[in-house]
């Protein structure tokens, strides 16, 4: 695999940005990792980081870049501060930056592929409701989305000062129901609408403080006919919980490009 640490400028954001980025490499002769380049345009994850983190977290604290190895699969690892992946009320504008910009850009700089079935996006904690904010919002672009540990219901205002603070910020005064940064919103509009739907996972502990908000999008998404997996054990708010189980998202991701007839 190669490793590319990539400062560049966003126009959207108006700032020098960053994003890690992994790319396939065919090679033989490296000791201990088996490392496959299947085609030409890579398949690519978008792998999106929590609020605390940066782009650099997943690499930092997990073992991504190995088990991504004999995949041939890309992952791209942007930066979005503590944004939630929105047009903040009172800061830029990363949901813009996200959705539009970033897919342009690395596949000006890099071998990515723009077919819908080479294309898949996961995320924990605030990357999870990214995540699925981005496959919902723009299901012909991905063919599945995953939430780890999700910040999923951004509809309940958080009491804690900090929080309050950050959901201000970010979503400002209004309420998020029922609007395009609402989870559950997203989720009716994509279930009615013509066209290809994503996969979804879906995963938390049972003794995450967000839990409780997971279970209820959990059965929101099994209220709809989108193909969904949903799985749930011990486990808390932390990297061993994810290190585990972004190996269980790579497992299902569909790298064959058999999308249950969404294509």
């Amino acid at each position: 695999m190669a490793l590319i640490q990539c400062h560049f400028f966003s126009e959207s954001l108006q700032l020098s940005t960053s994003m890690t980025v992994i790319l396939p490499q065919q090679t033989r002769a490296q000791i201990g990792m088996q490392n496959v380049q299947k085609q030409e345009r890579h398949q690519t994850l978008y792998l999106l980081h929590g609020m605390s983190d940066d782009d650099t977290i997943w690499l930092r604290r997990t073992s991504i870049e190995r088990y991504v190895a004999p995949l041939g699969l890309a992952v791209v690892m942007p930066q979005v501060h503590r944004s939630s992946y929105t047009d903040m009320a009172y800061g830029n504008r990363y949901w813009t930056f996200l959705s539009e910009e970033l897919p342009q850009i690395c596949r000006s700089f890099f071998p990515l592929s723009d077919a819908r079935e080479d294309n898949f996006v996961a995320g924990l904690s605030m990357g999870g409701y990214g995540a699925m904010k981005w496959a919902l919002s723009q299901p012909d672009r991905f063919a599945a989305a995953a939430s780890l540990s999700g910040g999923v219901n951004r509809a309940r205002v958080p009491e804690e000062p900090q929080r309050l603070r950050d959901y201000t910020l970010t979503f400002g005064e209004d309420s998020v129901a029922g609007t395009p940064n609402d989870l559950f919103w997203l989720l009716q509009q994509c279930e009615s609408s013509e066209g290809p739907k994503p996969k979804l996972y879906q995963c938390c502990g049972t003794e995450d403080f967000l839990y409780a908000d997971n279970v209820l999008f959990r059965d929101a998404c099994r209220q709809t006919s989108l193909d969904f997996t949903y799985e749930e054990g011990p486990g808390t708010h932390e990297w061993g919980y994810w290190d585990r189980k972004i190996q269980d998202v790579l497992a299902w991701l569909p790298l064959n490009g058999e999308v249950s007839g969404n294509r």
